[in-house]
């Protein structure tokens, strides 16, 4: 497995172990096993930043894969893609915000706005997984390039 795999494949592990992280902290929520429910939390948040990191890493100094299914379905995953980056970036601020109420003992706000950003949560790290199994699965494409290659190359 090369990079232009790797990378990915690791990045996506770590935004679906912090769904199920996120999972877990709900439960310990709901059970009122808050000190249990902060720290999985924090496990969930340090998962989605190691997935950013990587994320981010790959596509500074790799580049994007690009699309390689059927012409005809081009659209359909575009559309698709724009769901998934929007509603990701929803809930990376919506997470930082969760948390920053949880920390600041904002309660009664925190519990409202955390039962949303689980949920959005949980549909980012499944439309990843699909995104994922688009470009590396189901239809694999050439190398990437580098995104300072594309610019000043």
């Amino acid at each position: 497995m090369d990079l232009n795999t790797l990378m990915p494949t690791v990045s996506t592990f770590f935004i679906v172990l912090s769904a199920v992280l996120v999972a877990f902290g709900w439960r310990l929520a709901i059970k009122r096993k808050l000190e249990q429910h902060q720290k999985m939390m924090v496990y969930a948040a340090i998962a989605a930043i190691i997935f950013f990191i990587i994320y981010a890493s790959r596509t500074i100094f790799i580049g994007s894969t690009p699309y390689n299914g059927p012409d005809g379905l081009k659209p359909y995953y575009l559309v698709f893609l724009l769901f998934h980056i929007v509603m990701a970036t929803v809930a990376a601020v919506f997470g930082i915000t969760t948390l920053t109420l949880g920390y600041k003992k904002k309660f009664a706000k925190h519990r409202k706005l955390g039962r949303v950003t689980s949920i959005i949560w949980f549909f980012t790290a499944i439309t990843g997984v699909a995104v994922y199994s688009i470009l590396y699965v189901l239809y694999p494409a050439a190398d990437a390039k580098p995104l300072f290659d594309a610019i000043f190359g």
